[in-house]
């Protein structure tokens, strides 16, 4: 039988009332399905880690309450299974946060899974690191270390349907995984099952993102128009027992899912279409085949898959000192020009007001930010209209924010002490996070899923606030 996967999110911050219309197209069709919340970016579970030093108690998503408590009942109700990796930095307490918001909805006897073991911070010395990418050459030390977690793949969260969860909570695992876990449970694929596994994979692919397979992020209004995208609807995935797979999305919402909309998403963020790893599969989308069938439905076959690989992705963040930002704008008559000096003034302002290791940056946003080097050079080469609507943005980093505030400051300077017509400042500064990606044996990952258990982790948060009293 058919089974249905359902996209409730693609990121930290999507649209939380998304999976409603998906939950009530699953009801209705009465098949086998999973809703999926994909919340999780590197940077997304760095700054997770920071809420959780903050305040032990917070560190998953914020938006778990407004994300679940619409289609938690119904979905437990219709035997709909949830998993996501809404559980960032603190899985155990996104699992106690779940388990109130269903005691609220009348359903105590939840069953949540517990996925564990993608957060190796603890035994980071100790693991066979193999570099992969790094903004700088050298592993952070441990005072600078916010996180290290390992991208799973599906296998825990098999384990955790399998123990009867009827949600499951995880952090760090790969975004296909989400939508694998369900498709292994349901049809029993073996684990080298290589051309299944690839098929469910990219099913996972297709839907991490939400909305991008189905309008979300393609439309360009006269080259790639999209109908409605107030109420987009994010896609439901239609997989078969032996891969195949349609691409289709809610009656009645916006947006559209055609053959160019999931072939853009297909190939987003994959740099080898032969060759794309993930934990669980090693994806050949060589000769994949992507058919329009009818409105909002397209088929997606042949793809094939290869053993999966021996190490394991790894994301390191660690803090990179502070950054900060400030713009002004200048608008009318001879703008260009007045936004141009102020940019003038303030670069020679910072040449001995702060240190020279100071990091910077100007855009004139209007004319030349994007595309543009960190040195200016289309604001110096390029023209633009001299009467319009600027604003100068200063972006600085500094390892101390005092040089970061007193950057900006200047900026805000320039209000009386720059050029005429000045106005709308606005400055902000934080700490700046950076990440290395290294590759860890499989071995050296213990991946695990448990029933959660109210009263362990209370005992657990016990002793982790008598170790933090001790420490202080």
């Amino acid at each position: 039988m058919t089974f249905l996967l359902g996209s409730g999110a693609g990121f930290s911050g999507d649209r939380t009332d998304a999976a409603i219309p998906v939950v009530a197209e699953l009801i209705r069709r009465g098949q086998p399905a999973a809703l999926l919340f994909e919340t999780l970016g590197e940077r997304t579970l760095a700054a997770a880690h920071r809420a959780r030093h903050d305040d032990p108690g917070s560190g998953f998503e914020p938006l778990l309450d407004e994300l679940l408590a619409p289609v938690l009942a119904d979905c437990l109700d219709n035997g709909i299974a949830i998993l996501g990796n809404f559980g960032a930095a603190n899985p155990a307490g996104a699992c106690e946060r779940v388990r109130v918001l269903a005691e609220q909805a009348g359903r105590g006897d939840i069953r949540i899974g517990h996925v564990q073991g993608d957060d190796i911070r603890s035994r980071l010395s100790a693991i066979d690191l193999l570099h992969w990418e790094t903004e700088s050459g050298e592993m952070p030390g441990e005072e600078a270390l916010i996180s290290a977690n390992v991208y799973l793949g599906a296998a825990p969260l098999v384990e955790a349907l399998s123990q009867g969860a009827e949600v499951v909570v995880t952090g760090r695992v790969a975004d296909p995984a989400l939508f694998l876990a369900p498709l292994v449970h349901h049809f029993g694929w073996a684990w080298d099952d290589w051309d299944r596994l690839a098929a469910g994979t990219m099913a996972g692919h297709l839907g991490e993102c939400g909305a991008q397979v189905s309008g979300g992020y393609f439309a360009d209004p006269g080259l790639k128009n999209v109908p409605g995208l107030a109420t987009v609807g994010y896609p439901i995935i239609e997989v078969e027992e032996d891969g195949s797979l349609v691409v289709t999305k809610p009656p009645g919402t916006g947006g559209c899912v055609t053959e160019r909309t999931v072939k853009e998403q297909l190939l987003y963020e994959v740099h080898d279409p032969g060759n794309y790893l993930t934990p669980d599969v090693v994806v050949d989308l060589s000769d994949a085949r992507i058919v329009e069938i009818g409105p909002d439905r397209v088929a997606v076959s042949g793809i094939r898959g290869r053993p999966a690989p021996e190490r394991l992705k790894t994301t390191v963040c660690y803090a990179g000192g502070w950054q900060g930002e400030a713009e002004i704008s200048y608008a009318g008559p001879n703008a260009f020009g007045r936004a141009r000096l102020a940019a003038e003034v303030l670069r020679e302002r910072l040449t001995f007001r702060v240190p020279p290791e100071l990091r910077s940056r100007f855009d004139i946003i209007g004319h030349a930010s994007v595309f543009d080097s960190d040195a200016g050079e289309l604001q110096q080469q390029s023209a633009a209209p001299e009467n319009g609507d600027y604003r100068l943005r200063l972006a600085v980093g500094h390892p101390e924010r005092r040089w970061v505030e007193r950057a900006t400051q200047e900026l805000l300077a320039l209000y009386c002490a720059g050029p005429a017509g000045g106005g709308g400042v606005r400055r902000q500064f934080q700490r700046r996070v950076c990440t290395a990606s290294y590759l860890v044996k499989r071995s050296d990952v213990e991946a695990f899923a448990t029933l959660y258990d109210a009263t362990l982790n209370e005992a657990t948060r016990n002793n982790e606030r008598s170790h933090d009293h001790g420490a202080q």
